[in-house]
């Protein structure tokens, strides 16, 4: 019996229906025409399959899907075109490279027959990403999309995440080719789950049952892995001050006792100067980034350094291990607490007291608790976070924003922050929070902005306004650049070059896609509008006037230690 023939196109809605996928970002272009008008009828009726969200940039699409997977822990999709459509995504595919976050892009591409001829939207786009995803390919015939797809997916959420990429021609959309699932679950040459070495494990042990000033670093990769409990039970069984990396917040609940804040330029002053006093660092699913080290040749000088993580091209990268254990951190975490004696460091935790007491004098309770003068970014964030009661998920832009937002919100709850930490990407906000609104349509989803990165990527206010996507966007407005003016403040003699913002009527602009508006310029304001914001259904845009020349504070110098971090600033 001859098996029913499908168009490549139809193929690949049963294969992206076969892992699982409900939610698909995209917008459509003439490569990738026959890909819509199968997915029409999957997105329709009694058998509707997938949740189409049309973006307005097909960067936003990318974003989006990061978004969605940062909050769900499922993998990101979305459906371009060719050429500028494909070229598009870029950004959002680096970030997804850098930040660990599995997305499939599927591009559309001109005929194979066409390809090499500078066809009309023809771009390489597999060579294009071949440096920045984990697996870029072109399908070229309707029989290998089965195949592909499933490698696609596989290959972007195991291991250390990432994305990938499939390029698809046109004349394999509209090919026929017989339907047979197919299930990838290895692939030559590719080991995303390394061996546990029990001598690595013992040797970590016993480093950390010796230790006098055991300090753990937790990142992103706990996240990834699912291993909040895991990483709760190693550190308390121990009694080991954790510090956590931007990426890594929410893996550790705030209000957690052995949570002693953010690390980072930016982070707090405990946890940073005391890097340099620790005589054992546990870095978990990290990588030291120049963010995190600083000055490289002074940093945890005093320290032997256990690196933990399933990506054995971070050991050693940046920072010289002791003790490395490669693998899944859901597995060498329990590995190691089994070998772990119950032990107490009292006197070592209540060391970083007096540092975070000097910078709650010095820096934090005048950043949330001003009493007058204009509203503070700080203050805003801490108003949002309290009214939130740590249950929301934090989503922001870059710059200011970013920086005040991871400082001073709460998390309680794990998958909790959405941001663009390696690449830096300004305009990544609006688009990603649209994306996790669908990757976690039972939390609030809080995205904190400013007024250079909202107008990176405003176009998506369309896809909020047509999905009613229930964004609550804090627009901090300070008619500046505000990071890049404060550098220019302190290491640029006060030279203010192109910093300076006109901005528009964001109330107009809210009107204009039938979003709720608020504006908060008191701080009466500002806590009856943040109540309006979260009671009110739906998108919400709340405008804040902030000081305009406020800075982030504490703060690194570059080309400084971590220890000599800066509480004040003055210009």
């Amino acid at each position: 019996m001859l098996m029913k023939q499908i168009t490549g196109a139809e193929a690949l809605m049963r294969a992206l229906q076969n892992e699982g996928v409900k939610t698909i970002f995209g917008y459509p272009g003439g490569a990738i025409m026959p890909t819509f008008d199968a997915l029409y009828d999957y997105t329709r009726g009694d058998n509707k399959v997938f949740n189409h969200i049309l973006v307005r940039h097909e960067q936003a699409a990318a974003h989006a899907a990061e978004g969605f997977s940062r909050v769900s822990g499922e993998v990101g999709v979305c459906i371009v075109t060719s050429g500028p459509g494909a070229t598009n995504t870029l950004t959002g595919i680096a970030d997804a490279m850098i930040d660990s976050t599995p997305i499939v892009v599927i591009a559309g591409q001109v005929g194979t027959e066409a390809l090499g001829t500078d066809a009309f939207q023809e771009v390489d786009f597999v060579g294009m990403t071949q440096p920045i995803t984990k697996w870029s390919y072109q399908i070229r015939r309707p029989e290998d999309i089965s195949w592909a797809v499933s490698r696609a997916f596989y290959i972007a959420r195991s291991g250390r995440p990432g994305p990938v990429v499939l390029d698809f021609p046109k004349s394999a959309q509209v090919q026929k080719c017989g339907w047979r699932p197919v299930k990838v679950t290895s692939v030559r040459s590719y080991e995303p789950y390394p061996h546990i070495q029990d001598d690595h494990v013992a040797a970590a042990a016993s480093l950390i049952n010796r230790a006098e000033r055991p300090l753990a670093l937790v990142g992103h990769g706990v996240e990834l892995g699912g291993a909040q409990e895991e990483l709760r039970q190693f550190l308390e069984k121990a009694d080991i001050p954790a510090a956590r990396t931007m990426l890594g917040l929410s893996a550790l609940p705030t209000d957690h006792p052995l949570n002693m804040g953010m690390l980072g330029m930016h982070g707090n002053l405990a946890p940073n100067v005391l890097t340099q006093k620790a005589d054992v660092i546990i870095a978990i699913g990290m990588r030291f980034s120049d963010r995190d080290t600083g000055r490289l040749d002074t940093y945890a000088k005093q320290a032997k350094i256990i690196h933990l993580d399933i990506d054995n091209v971070e050991i050693d990268k940046v920072v010289k291990t002791d003790v490395s254990v490669v693998g899944d951190c859901k597995v060498s975490l329990p590995a190691i607490t089994r070998l772990l004696n119950k032990n107490s460091h009292r006197e070592w935790i209540e060391s970083f007291r007096p540092y975070w007491d000097e910078e709650r004098r010095r820096v934090i309770e005048p950043a949330i608790h001003p009493t007058e003068g204009p509203l503070l970014m700080g203050e805003v964030v801490n108003v949002v976070a309290e009214a939130s009661h740590g249950e929301a998920v934090l989503v922001n832009d870059v710059g200011q924003n970013q920086l005040f937002s991871c400082r001073y919100f709460h998390y309680r709850r794990k998958l909790s922050v959405v941001t663009s930490g390696g690449l830096g990407t300004m305009g990544f906000g609006l688009p990603a929070a649209v994306g996790a609104t669908f990757g976690a349509p039972d939390r609030t989803i809080c995205l904190f902005t400013g007024d250079g990165s909202f107008q990176m990527s405003i176009q998506e206010l369309g896809t909020i306004m047509e999905q009613q996507a229930p964004v609550k966007v804090i627009l901090l407005n300070n008619n500046y650049l505000g990071n890049v003016r404060q550098w220019q403040d302190m290491f640029f003699n006060k030279r203010k070059s192109f910093t300076r913002m006109l901005n528009p009527d964001y109330r107009t602009i809210a009107d204009g896609y039938a979003i709720n508006y608020g504006v908060a310029i008191t701080r009466d304001d500002l806590k009856r509008e943040v109540e309006r914001m979260l009671t009110t259904p739906g998108p919400f845009i709340l405008e804040c006037a902030v000081k305009e020349e406020d800075n982030v504070l504490p703060m690194t110098p570059p080309g400084k230690s971590v220890d000599e971090m800066l509480l004040e600033v003055n210009l």
